[in-house]
């Protein structure tokens, strides 16, 4: 989580590459959260290929979500001691390296040991889009900024169903699923020439050091959240998961005291605790804690799609567009809403996309197994999750960040980068061991599709806590206007 830069002073030239600056900006914020969606749609590939198991299969993509969400707010904070640009390169230069390594995999484990690394990366790199945001742009070009950011980080999770379907129904020289992580190289390539010319170099307000005791207890933390979350189900819950889970309030605890006290010594914080007390704050991470249990959806409706239903990789792939076709509609109508139904906008996309869980659940279980429902019922359905996600996304993550007093909302910023990575992970591990759970040891499409079924409701659940969550967070009508 990185403090953001002083604000531009009215006498101070803006930067002319600004918005250029903040699409190099946004490909590396983008790619983090990419690389955890596009192995969704590969998993069953991954799995033949390497012979991985369920929970290896569950490990590399909640082991990739915890690293990255536990290494965020150190991400940010070395942005701010070195940096945002250099750290920017560092992480993008690693994380290509650490996505070769990702497509070179010959083994289970050594795909989740490249998944660690890949993630460590990511976790430099991507925070320091939104910290640069206020370093870089005016207080009237922020919003749109802001908006523009969680868009981006929205579609990450499209494009990387689509393309991990394009890639692995292509088969491009007989790589298969090696290439969702080969395509990353050029990518990374043309970012890191782009960047050098066009980002210039930023830090925080000053030059904080490095909250050792912060990382590790933060790190600990999540990790003993997390963790056993993952591995406990798939390992029949031994004792050592309960254990960690049991301690999980010891440590937050222990990250509290320590930093209040490093605070009062006159220290550098890791986080701020403070900020805790800007009203609605914890209610709005909590709102957007629910967001991301959408996550498990693209790994389950990919499953759905493969063994319940006989789809190809390419046609998994391609059966995201009803999704993506209402996500890009709701992210565009997202400022207009906002406007039309101030408070009550936050609450809106979450209810949708909640009522789109519930049709597409009911759709899939009311037609014979191994059936495919009619595409005319199911492809709206389909929409209206999109469209839910598409008011959600960038709605929740400006109205978040401006809670706050402008000097903490690249804080803020970091905090909602980490509470989405973390609730992508637990939703993987709760929501996607229901949906194993349910599974059980069968692979029959009657089994699949009843699973799938009733991993949809829960989300839908989880969606309708967040609208209750994220209601009145939004701005008044007037507010809203003033600030567009």
């Amino acid at each position: 989580m990185a403090i953001p830069a002083a604000l531009p002073q009215p006498t101070e030239t803006l930067d002319p590459n600004r918005w250029a600056a903040l699409v190099v900006l946004l490909t590396g914020a983008f790619l983090a959260p990419l690389d955890f969606f596009i192995v969704n749609v590969a998993m069953p590939s991954i799995t033949a290929g390497l012979g991985a198991d369920a929970a290896e299969v569950q490990l590399v993509i909640s082991g990739y979500a915890v690293v990255f969400a536990v290494f965020l707010i150190t991400g940010g904070r070395l942005g701010d001691i070195f940096g945002r640009k250099s750290i920017f390169l560092i992480g993008l230069a690693g994380f290509a390296l650490a996505s070769g390594f990702c497509g070179l995999a010959w083994s289970p484990a050594t795909l989740i040991l490249a998944r660690l690394l890949q993630a460590l990366a990511a976790a430099a790199m991507a925070p320091q889009a939104l910290a640069s945001v206020h370093a870089l742009f005016p207080a009237h070009e922020r919003g749109r900024a802001l908006s523009i950011y969680g868009i981006a980080i929205g579609l990450s999770s499209i494009v990387g169903q689509l393309l991990g379907g394009a890639l692995v129904g292509a088969d491009i020289g007989g790589l298969g699923w090696r290439l969702i992580f080969l395509i990353n190289l050029p990518i990374a390539i043309v970012t890191f020439l782009a960047a050098i010319p066009l980002l210039r170099e930023t830090h925080g307000l000053h030059r904080p050091r490095l909250d050792l005791g912060g990382v590790a207890l933060s790190s600990i933390a999540l990790t003993v959240f997390v963790l056993p979350l993952v591995e406990g189900r798939a390992r029949g819950w031994p004792w050592w998961s309960i254990a960690m889970l049991l301690t999980t309030p010891l440590f937050v605890e222990l990250f509290r005291r320590y930093e209040l006290r490093l605070a009062k010594s006159g220290g550098d914080p890791l986080v701020a605790i403070e900020v805790f007390q800007s009203p609605g704050l914890l209610r709005g991470l909590g709102a957007i804690m629910t967001l991301y249990a959408m996550a498990t959806f693209f790994l389950v409706y990919s499953i759905y799609l493969q063994s319940a239903l006989g789809f190809t990789a390419l046609q998994a792939g391609l059966a995201i567009l009803p999704f993506s076709a209402g996500f890009l509609t709701g992210s565009t109508l997202s400022p207009l809403i906002g406007r039309r139904m101030g408070t009550a906008a936050p609450s809106l996309g979450f209810c949708l996309s909640a009522t789109g869980a519930i049709a597409t659940a009911t759709l899939a279980d009311l037609f014979p197994a191994g059936t495919i429902p009619p595409w005319p019922l199911m492809a709206p359905a389909l929409a209206i999750i999109g469209l839910g996600m598409g008011v959600s996304m960038p709605t929740m993550v400006r109205v978040v960040v401006e809670r706050v007093a402008p000097h903490r909302a690249g804080l803020v910023g970091g905090m909602v980068n980490s509470t989405l990575q973390v609730s992508s992970a637990v939703g993987m591990a709760v929501l996607g061991g229901l949906f194993f759970t349910a599974l059980g040891s069968r692979s029959d499409p009657a089994s699949v599709t009843r699973a799938f079924a009733m991993t949809l409701l829960a989300i839908a659940a989880c969606h309708l806590g967040g609208a209750v969550l994220a209601a009145g967070l939004g701005q008044r009508r007037q507010a809203y206007l003033q600030a567009r």
